[in-house]
């Protein structure tokens, strides 16, 4: 477990944010499965609600505004900044996109959004008041953030450029998967992987690791809320594993420790 109330170092994932179709219906899916309560949502932000665990802030979610209706429910990685100008002319150096422009919001922060050179959407976020995650590494909460690419080269040098990454192989034959470190951190930070070399067109994406007690049963639990199974439980080195998505069809991963957690460590 890890508890936070300092600013995460810079590059590192953050915070997760869902945009939904329906925001009550969201939330109580995410109340059954990982436990969530929520604070009121903020009209000046759209409606924008933080998930709770034990007051701890663990993702955010925010009703779908009308000219983003047909837009794809996914949940959204954000990396920390201190100097999110600065990033944000990183991003374009490398040849990223930026999407979002750096927006203020008061005395919460400031965020923006950009895609990388490989098709991946990413949030930075430069913490105010709101720093981040509070509680990572306990049932409900994300214990793991990466990013799944076709071009994995291409996206270790564009974070390598923008952050500072460092890396370590950790992948075998076939996929390639590294763990990377951001520079003022300690311990692993996150993960790049490839895409199955047999699945045309799999789009780069950031996604979330939710850690549970129980993978079975959270996965039941899914089903009854309303959600769908993505990928079946299976075991992995790190543990007991499944993906699932929620009522928007919002994909995620959901993870009970076996070995010990390929995770932060700060």
């Amino acid at each position: 477990m890890t508890q936070r109330s300092e600013p995460w170092p810079a590059g590192t994932p953050c915070w997760a944010d869902l945009v939904t179709s329906d925001l009550g219906r969201t939330q109580e899916f995410y109340r059954q499965v990982l436990g969530w309560q929520y604070d009121e949502p903020r009209p000046e932000h759209g409606g924008y609600c933080t998930a709770l665990l034990d007051g701890a802030p663990v993702a955010g979610l925010a009703p779908a505004a009308p000219d983003l209706a047909g837009v794809p429910h996914v949940w959204q990685v954000h990396l920390a900044t201190d100097r999110i100008e600065l990033g944000a002319r990183r991003v374009l150096d490398a040849g990223g996109t930026q999407l979002v422009e750096p927006t203020d919001l008061g005395p919460l922060g400031v965020t923006g959004a950009w895609q990388d050179p490989t098709g991946a959407v990413f949030g930075m976020w430069q913490p105010g008041e709101h720093t981040g995650f509070g509680v990572v590494d306990v049932p409900g909460a994300v214990a793991w953030c990466e990013l799944t690419t076709p071009d994995h080269r291409a996206a270790r040098d564009f974070y390598a450029q923008v952050f500072g990454y460092s890396y370590e192989d950790m992948g075998g034959e076939g996929v390639p998967y590294t763990v990377f470190t951001v520079p003022q951190g300690n311990g692993p930070a996150g993960g790049i992987g490839g895409t199955d070399p047999s699945a045309q067109d799999a789009p780069a994406v950031w996604a979330v690791c939710f850690r549970v007690d129980g993978v079975d049963a959270v996965v039941q639990r899914v089903r009854d809320a309303g959600g769908s199974v993505v990928e079946d439980p299976f075991d992995s080195s790190y543990g007991r594993l499944a993906v699932v998505a929620g009522p928007d069809r919002e994909s995620f991963a959901i993870m009970a420790p076996g070995a010990p957690a390929q995770g932060r460590t700060r």
